[in-house]
């Protein structure tokens, strides 16, 4: 009996966000007549399409036991960059997004090399970088929104296959990619085991400093990504865009039952998490609730799944110890 009920415990901890989730639509649908309604679910998808694409490369990093602030603007400053390729220097729409593309990486590197090479925290290191690229972004825009470039660029947002949105499309391909590249390849294994244990993964023969750079370069690479599908969405480079973009891939991801301390956690579950946001946000201004007091519970639904990540990881090991 105890063995049974120790397994419902494991049960509820594992699926809680998905009770959380139908809960909250519940009350949406109550709340508004309009919310239980198929534009709705597609609204609620190409709202997290974006975030969903640097919530991948957020997991990434946190499985390592790090975390990336700098995420939001990289997508800003690879908005900015790609407006800019298009509208002054007329390149071609597959060669900016290469150009920005391989300038994200770039972005990514550099954080992993302020973390692995000069032994900064994580927090610190990708908070300046963060910091530096917004303050990029603004300088090469003088401040100003870019537009009036090709048209063609965004037709991606607005295009559909079967009734749903392209952008939907691709991040689902990302998540089908490193769903299975973290369950069945190798780079799982070793992002697990560097978060896991560190040392035991250096001595084992991993080289933790590839594999960091590797998490961080791939979180800049997919916020570029994020950044081109949202000047594709936006038509313009705003240097403000991306704002915000890091504390709701972290809320999810963590929701989603990535542990902060690394090693713990699945991309599945991300997806779980990255709705519930999604859906928070379109409950709240279907209701007309204003921004200021979404903000306040965006802030209090990240320290609820703080809080809840680190309860649940004492009763697991409770459970284990007891067991």
């Amino acid at each position: 009996m105890k063995k049974k009920n120790n397994n419902f415990v494991v049960f509820l901890l594992d699926y809680g966000i998905l009770v959380a989730l139908l809960v909250l639509i519940a009350v949406f649908s109550f709340a508004s007549k309009n919310f239980f309604k198929t534009n709705t679910l597609f609204t609620i998808l190409r709202q997290v399409s974006i975030t969903g694409i640097v919530c991948i490369g957020q997991t990434l990093v946190m499985l390592t036991g790090g975390i990336d602030l700098s995420v939001g603007s990289v997508a800003g400053v690879s908005a900015v960059t790609a407006a800019i390729c298009l509208k002054n220097y007329e390149l071609p729409i597959w060669l900016t997004c290469i150009l920005v593309l391989i300038l994200a990486l770039i972005y990514g590197l550099l954080s992993g090399l302020c973390v692995t090479k000069l032994n900064m925290p994580p927090l610190i290191a990708t908070l300046g970088m963060q910091t530096s690229l917004r303050g990029l972004a603004y300088i090469v825009t003088d401040g100003l929104p870019v537009y009036g470039f090709t048209k063609a660029f965004g037709e991606f947002a607005k295009g559909t296959l079967a009734g749903i949105p392209y952008m939907v499309i691709l991040m689902i391909v990302l998540f089908v990619i490193f769903i299975f590249a973290l369950s069945k390849m190798t780079l799982g294994r070793y992002l697990y085991g560097v978060g896991g244990n560190e040392e035991a993964s250096r001595l084992s023969g991993i080289s933790v400093t590839k594999v960091k750079l590797m998490a961080y370069g791939l979180s800049g690479f997919l916020a570029g990504i994020a950044g081109l599908v949202l000047l594709s969405r936006t038509s313009s480079g705003q240097p403000s865009s991306g704002t915000g973009y890091e504390m709701d891939a972290i809320t999810a991801v963590v929701l989603g039952g990535v542990s902060l301390s690394g090693g713990e956690g699945k991309l599945h579950m991300v997806i779980i998490g990255m709705l519930l946001m999604g859906t928070l946000t379109t409950g709240m201004i279907m209701c007309g609730i204003n921004d200021y007091v979404q903000q306040l519970v965006k802030g209090i639904v990240l320290i609820v799944a703080v809080a809840y990540s680190e309860f649940s990881k004492k009763v697991r090991n409770r459970i284990i110890v007891t067991a």
